[in-house]
Order: structure tokens, then C-alpha cells, then sequence
């Protein structure tokens, strides 16, 4: 069986993390959605926030499933029983980030393989940081998040 480990921060889960969710779990027998919790930022969701989203949104996914960790990815997906990492790669900059980090984690833990999937075209531009400044100005952010995470993004920013 098959199983990955999809890891991000996901502040919030944009359609570019949607569609390589989407496309991961029509390839692999089971995917895990790994929301960091990472002490080093102040995400504007909180992990559980983060992690209720993303159920949400992947409902309609039978084999993907959310959980939060945190420490260093390679524990993680050991303690998943997984052996795969997804990353997605939206430009030439982040697949030299991603390699070194993959590059890493395959020192620390040989078993464990770091698959690249290229963001879909209309997607490629997009992060979430953007989609935060764009809704942090009032902008209209409905054709970056799914209607829920823009409905839940909307409200964190109007308090």
C-alpha cells in the first residue's frame, strides 16, 4: 500500500494545495495531510483551525486524511507508517528549496522518498501568504480558496 505524506502549513489551504491533494490521492492508496505546527511562526489559523479546514474541504476524498505534528517530518512520517513526502512545486525557486530539504530528510531517514508534483498552471502563481494580503485589503480571494476557507479567512480578518 502505497501512502504519503502530504506536510504544509496550509494558513489557509489555497486550490494550489487543493489540486495537488486532489491529483496525489488519485495516484497513491493513501494520503495524510501533515498541518505543521511550527513554534518559529504566528500562523493567522491556529493548527486546529487549520486542521478542521482541511477535513472540510478533503471530505469528499475517502482515502486523505488530516492530522497536525510537530518536529522534524521525517518522525512524522514514520509515525504515519508512510514512506513517500509530496511536495508541490509552483517555480524554479521552491524546487531548489524543496530539494534541499528533501535531499535532507534522505540522509536522516534513507527509507523515506520525496516526490515533486508541479502546480497546475492556473495555480502557479498562487500562495497563501498572497491570498492573506489580498484578504487583509478587503480583495476578493473566492477564486483562490474553496467558498468555506475564503467564508473562514473573511471572518479572521474582520475582527
Amino acid at each position: 500500500m502505497a501512502i504519503a505524506v502530504y506536510p504544509g502549513s496550509f494558513d489557509p489551504v489555497t486550490l494550489g494545495h487543493m489540486d495537488i491533494i486532489q491529483r496525489t490521492s488519485q495516484m497513491l492508496d493513501h494520503v495524510i495531510i501533515g498541518v505543521l505546527q511550527n513554534k518559529a511562526k504566528t500562523p493567522l489559523f491556529s493548527v486546529e483551525e487549520r486542521v478542521s479546514m482541511l477535513k472540510s474541504v478533503t471530505s469528499h476524498l475517502e482515502n486523505v486524511e488530516v492530522r497536525s505534528f510537530e518536529g522534524l517530518l521525517v518522525d512524522f512520517v514514520h509515525s504515519c507508517k508512510a514512506n513517500l513526502v509530496v511536495r508541490g512545486l509552483r517555480a524554479i525557486t521552491d524546487f531548489e528549496y524543496e530539494l534541499q530539504i528533501a535531499q535532507t530528510n534522505r540522509v536522516m531517514a534513507p527509507d523515506i522518498d520525496t516526490i515533486f508534483l508541479t502546480t497546475s498552471l492556473k495555480y502557479s502563481y498562487l500562495s497563501s501568504s498572497i491570498v492573506k494580503e489580498i484578504a487583509a485589503f478587503h480583495g476578493d480571494i473566492d477564486e483562490f480558496l474553496h467558498p468555506e476557507v475564503a467564508r473562514r479567512l473573511r471572518e479572521k480578518m474582520n475582527r
